[in-house]
């Protein structure tokens, strides 16, 4: 069961860095990517952050295979399994949020991205950490 968790969750990185090297290079019209506020995006991310995003989810995907041992990568299985856990612990933060435009407990709610993180973002993320831990716990912590 744990190796169709690490599949599952190493494939989702892998899609979601996929996506980030799309939108680096063709961007969605209508937003909904960032945090915005009266309409205005918070930030607009560069190609280089977009691309520099998918590589880090892509590496995820790597880790959490690697600690599942779908994959060979020389480390210790223990290095592996903590490295996961501080990556579930991560997402688990991400979907919390940071109060005002993120997370689950976010002030912000007007926006495309609020609606988005709200309903697929924030909830993405508390499967992907739950998963990751699972693969973690199961493979050495």
């Amino acid at each position: 069961m744990t190796d169709l968790i690490a599949w599952c969750v190493s494939l989702v990185f892998v899609a979601l860095g996929l996506w980030h090297f799309r939108m680096a290079f063709r961007p969605a019209p209508g937003g909904g990517a960032v945090p915005s506020e009266e309409g205005k995006p918070l930030f607009v991310p560069s190609t280089r952050a977009t691309v520099a995003v998918g590589v880090v989810l892509l590496l995820f995907a790597g880790l959490v295979a690697a600690t599942g041992r779908l994959l060979e990568v020389g480390a210790p299985p223990r290095l592996l399994s903590w490295l996961s856990l501080a990556l579930a612990l991560g997402l688990l933060a991400r979907a919390i949020g940071e109060f005002k435009y993120v997370g689950f407990f976010k002030r912000v709610r007007g926006s495309r991205f609020a609606r988005l993180d709200t309903w697929v973002y924030s909830p993405l993320c508390l499967l992907l950490a739950v998963g990751v831990a699972l693969v973690a716990r199961h493979n050495g912590v």
